[in-house]
C-alpha cells in the first residue's frame, strides 16, 4: 500500500514546487516589507514595487487607515463571532451589501468573508447536476475550482474567442435542453495576469439567440473600470445583461472579502445555500466598517481622481513598452504582462538583475497561473505611482533587453547570476 507522504516526498513539486528550494524567499514567497505602496523593501533592499494590486492607492490612504484603526479599536477583530446565518449578522453588514447593490445597479448583494471562497462556493450553490457550465479557458483558479466542483457537464471555449464561445454555447444549450437543466456562462471582467478585458458585451449579445445566464468575476475591474468605477460591465455598456456580478475587495479596495450582486431572489437563495459563508466566520466588523469607508471614497470625486491617475500611469507604461518593442500581449486594463521568450531560467536571472541592480520589483508568473510555455513579468499600475517611476522602469527594461540580446542571461540554472 502506498503511503501518501512517500508519494509526495518523491514528487518534483509540480510546475511551481520544483523551483521551491532555489526560489523560496526570493522568486516565490518574497519578503516585501514596509509601508504598502510603490516604494518598499525587498530582503532589506529599497525597491520600486510594481507588484501590488492596490489600484487606487487606498492601502495607505489616511482616511482609510483612520477608519480601519478606529473600527479595530472599537470592535476588535473577533466581533461578530460565528457565521452570518447564526450569530455573525449585523446592520452594518446589511448596509455594506446595500451599498454594493446600489453601486452595481442590482436588486441585492451578499458579502463574502473571502473572495476566493465566496466565488467558487457561488458556482457550487448555483448549479445542479443537469445544468451545464460554459467558461473561458483562462478563468482564474477560484472560478476553475468552483467549476471542478460541478458534477454536471462543463464546456470551455478558447480565451476571448467569441466564435468558439458561440459554438460551445450552442452545444451547451442543446445538452441542457436534453437533460432538463440550464446554462451558466462564467468569465472574467479583466483577466488578472494578462490585463485583457473579457468580451462580456459580445457574450451578452448572444442572449438574443440562446437561453443562458452570465456570471462574471470582476475582481480586477471593480472600482476601476467604467465611468463611475462600476467595473468592466459598465465600461462595455452591458451592466443589465450581466446576471451575477462578483467583486473582490483585495484589489481596488485594498482589503479582504468580496460580494456577489444580482436579483433579490437569487441572492437570498445564496444566503441560505452558500457553504463557504454558512460554515465559516462572518466578515469581522473592523473590515466591514473599513470597507464602508473605501466604498464611500470609490463612489466619490476622490475615487474619480484616483481612477484617472491610475489610468494615466497605465497608459504611460503600456505605451512606453509598446514603443520600445516589448511584447505586452492584449493588455487593456491596469495589468501589464511583459512576455519573456527564453523560459524560467532566463527570467529569473533578469528578475535578479532588476531587483538587485536596478532596485525594481515585479513578479515572475509561470504555469499553472498562466498557460504552459508562457513566462511574464507582471507590472501592476496604481494611482500611487508617478510618471518618474514609469520613466525609470522603462529605461531599466531597455537596459535589461540589451543585456538579454548580449546573452548575459543565458544558461539553464535558476540562481546562477553573479550580482555586481
Amino acid at each position: 500500500m502506498l503511503d501518501i507522504f512517500d508519494r509526495i516526498k518523491k514528487d518534483s513539486g509540480g510546475p511551481i514546487g520544483q523551483y521551491f528550494n532555489q526560489g523560496f524567499g526570493y522568486y516565490m514567497y518574497p519578503r516585501l516589507e514596509g509601508e504598502l505602496g510603490p516604494h518598499m523593501t525587498f530582503n532589506c533592499i529599497p525597491v520600486l514595487n510594481w507588484s501590488l494590486n492596490n489600484y487606487l492607492g487606498l492601502a495607505n490612504d489616511p482616511e482609510v487607515r483612520k477608519a480601519d484603526a478606529e473600527a479595530a479599536a472599537k470592535w476588535g477583530l473577533a466581533y461578530p463571532m460565528g457565521a452570518r446565518m447564526m450569530t455573525g449578522h449585523t446592520r452594518l453588514h446589511e448596509k455594506l451589501e446595500r451599498m454594493f447593490a446600489e453601486f452595481e445597479k442590482k436588486e441585492d448583494a451578499f458579502l463574502f468573508n473571502f473572495g476566493y471562497q465566496g466565488i467558487f462556493s457561488t458556482i457550487d450553490a448555483l448549479t445542479a447536476r443537469h445544468d451545464v457550465i460554459v467558461y473561458d479557458a483562462e478563468c482564474h483558479a477560484c472560478l476553475m475550482d468552483g467549476i471542478r466542483l460541478h458534477i454536471g457537464e462543463k464546456y470551455k471555449y478558447r480565451h476571448n474567442d467569441i466564435a468558439d464561445c458561440e459554438k460551445v454555447l450552442a452545444r451547451a444549450c442543446r445538452t441542457a435542453e436534453e437533460n432538463g437543466g440550464g446554462v451558466l456562462l462564467i468569465t472574467e471582467g479583466v483577466f488578472g495576469m494578462t490585463g485583457a478585458m473579457g468580451i462580456i458585451d459580445q457574450i451578452a449579445a448572444l442572449k438574443k439567440k440562446y437561453s443562458f445566464r452570465i456570471m462574471i468575476d470582476d475582481a480586477h475591474g471593480f472600482g476601476l473600470l467604467g465611468e463611475h468605477g462600476r467595473g468592466t460591465s459598465e465600461q462595455l455598456g452591458c451592466m443589465d445583461e450581466v446576471d451575477l456580478y462578483i467583486g473582490a475587495f483585495a484589489k481596488s479596495m485594498a482589503s479582504i472579502g468580496g460580494f456577489v450582486a444580482g436579483p433579490h431572489y437569487i441572492i437570498n437563495y445564496l444566503r441560505a445555500n452558500l457553504r463557504s459563508q454558512m460554515y465559516a466566520k462572518s466578515l469581522p466588523m473592523a473590515l466591514v466598517e473599513g470597507n464602508i469607508k473605501r466604498m464611500e471614497i470609490i463612489d466619490s470625486p476622490k475615487g474619480d481622481e484616483r481612477r484617472k491617475q491610475c489610468w494615466a500611469i497605465t497608459h504611460a507604461i503600456q505605451d512606453g513598452f509598446r514603443r520600445e518593442g516589448f511584447d505586452i500581449g492584449e493588455a487593456q486594463a491596469c495589468v501589464t504582462p511583459v512576455h519573456i521568450k527564453g523560459g524560467v531560467a532566463q527570467a529569473t536571472k533578469m528578475a535578479k538583475d532588476l531587483r538587485e541592480n536596478y532596485r525594481i520589483f515585479c513578479s515572475i508568473v509561470i504555469y499553472p497561473v498562466i498557460p504552459k510555455g508562457m513566462v511574464i513579468f507582471r507590472i501592476v499600475s496604481t494611482a500611487a505611482h508617478t510618471m518618474e517611476d514609469v520613466e525609470y522602469t522603462l529605461n531599466a527594461f531597455k537596459e535589461i533587453r540589451a543585456k538579454l540580446d548580449a546573452g548575459m542571461y543565458d544558461g539553464d540554472d535558476i540562481a546562477g547570476m553573479t550580482i555586481e
